[in-house]
């Protein structure tokens, strides 16, 4: 087993009997004190963040991880079906591994899933996404006060604060990571 001196960033850890995602590691030495690794990893169970010290030497439990590419198919109440597009096999996840990711999702849009023991954990999505406005409000002719926004439905049934100026129809870039308008779509 590699001791807490071996373990890197994207690695998967079993800690406390679930599977941690290791997002950040730190070697420290303080003056009188004995060497010790800070690691900065995410439940993947919960979602929840922590900061953990591990002795330098503390052997870990590093998980067998896959990142695998799949596109979004369809929606059937909790099941979301993605498709593997090099076997085309079939991969369905629940709405609950899915959690806020539905807002992004698109037909034939690409996630990364990370697999860990052949067991699908998490999803990964790219850093913006192109979305539809289904519905918005007309701006009002005159109302140019600075940064105005307006709400802006989008395809996936996603709201969004937008510009006066965008219209229904109008594709959108959208970050994922906090749902935020980042401008038109470069068509």
């Amino acid at each position: 087993m590699p001791s807490a001196n071996d373990v890197r960033r994207g690695q998967v850890i079993k800690y406390n009997g679930a599977p941690h995602l290791i997002l950040e590691t730190a070697h420290r030495t303080p003056g009188n004190l004995r060497a010790f690794v800070q690691i900065k990893m995410r439940n993947l169970i919960y979602g929840k963040s922590s900061d953990q010290r591990f002795s330098s030497s503390d052997s870990m439990d590093v998980l067998m991880t896959e990142r695998k590419s799949l596109e979004f198919s369809y929606q059937d109440r909790d099941i979301f079906a993605f498709m593997d597009p090099e076997t085309y096999d079939t991969i369905e996840l629940s709405a609950e591994l899915v959690g806020d990711a539905k807002n992004y999702l698109t037909p034939n849009g690409v996630v990364e899933v990370l697999y860990v023991d052949e067991k699908p954990l998490t999803i990964e999505l790219p850093p913006s996404v192109v979305l539809e406005v289904t519905e918005s409000a007309e701006g009002i002719k005159g109302d140019t006060a600075s940064n105005v926004q307006k709400p802006a439905t989008m395809e996936t049934g996603m709201v969004v604060q937008v510009p006066l100026f965008i219209k229904e129809g109008e594709k959108l870039q959208i970050s994922t990571t906090d749902g935020s308008y980042m401008g038109r779509a470069k068509e």
